[in-house]
Parts: structure tokens; sequence; C-alpha cells
């Protein structure tokens, strides 16, 4: 079996893994992170997002051996040490951006990307069409975008308007 390293959460870390393991399962499996959910296996949900060398990527999608070498971020590495949120995960919480809370974290780490990779703004409509490809089944995804909005200045600093 191959072995790969990566450094996952910060932390640098080695396994051995079939060819044809998912991302996710050796985050879930061989890692004990679970906060990254599996809901659809077919790419279709979006509960599996984590970062990979700063990316969202549905890791449901990416073998494992394709991380080798790489940095992976789950919603488990968002938090300070201290216990202190992100500003994503803070908003999440403040605007109840969540129910049942299974999609929230393919959510979060998917809405940082989103975030980062706007640093000029974003509308409610392009918040909207970023999120297609993660699905919530409770919310209605309002309370989302007003978090994800709400977030942006956090992130990049900047005074709400």
């Amino acid at each position: 079996m191959p072995k790969i390293s990566l450094t996952v959460n910060g932390k640098a870390v080695s396994a051995e893994v079939e060819g044809r393991t998912l991302l996710v399962e050796l985050l879930r499996e061989k890692l004990g992170l679970t906060g990254t959910h599996v809901g659809c296996d077919t790419s279709q949900c979006g509960a599996c997002v984590v970062h990979v060398n700063g990316d969202s990527v549905k890791s449901c999608t990416m073998l494992a051996v394709q991380a080798d070498g790489a940095r992976v971020t789950t919603i488990e590495g968002l938090a300070h040490a201290d216990g202190t949120l992100h500003p994503m995960q803070a908003m999440f919480r403040e605007h109840h951006a969540l129910q049942c809370g299974f999609c929230t974290p393919g959510m979060v780490m998917s809405a940082i990307d989103i975030v980062q990779k706007h640093p000029e703004g974003l509308s409610e409509a392009q918040i909207r069409e970023e999120l297609e490809g993660n699905l919530c089944r409770c919310t209605g995804y309002h309370n989302i975008v007003k978090a994800i909005a709400a977030a942006f200045p956090l992130m990049h600093q900047k005074q709400a308007a």
C-alpha cells in the first residue's frame, strides 16, 4: 500500500492507504476527523468540503494519494487553539445559519473559500450562486447567506457597509 504524507490542520501526518482510498475516508477513518461529513457519495451535496492547498475540494471525489504532500484543512482546523472561532464559524453561529448541522462543516469550508476568492465584495446573488455545490435540506439558505455576508468584512478586515 502506498504511504502518503501530508499536513492536516497544521500537523504532519503519514498513513498507508490503498490506492482507492478517498480523502474523506482517510480524514474520517484513519485520522478520526469526523467533522467532514459524507452525505451523498456522488459529489453533489458538499458536506465533505475541505481545503487542499487553500482551495475548497469535495473530499469524496479526491483520492487520498492525490493529497500526498498537500496542506489539508478540515472544519476541526479552523478554530484557534484557545477556542476562538474562525470569523465564518462565529457568523454562522451568530446568524443561526444551521439547523440539523449536517451540512454545516462543508458549508463553512465552502463559504471561507468563496469569501477569500472575492476580496472585491460579494452580492447576495453571488453568494447564492457560489453555494450551488452545497446542499442544505433544513435552512432555506437565508441565514447562511446572511452569515457569509457578515463574515466578509471580518475576513477582509473591512468596515461593514
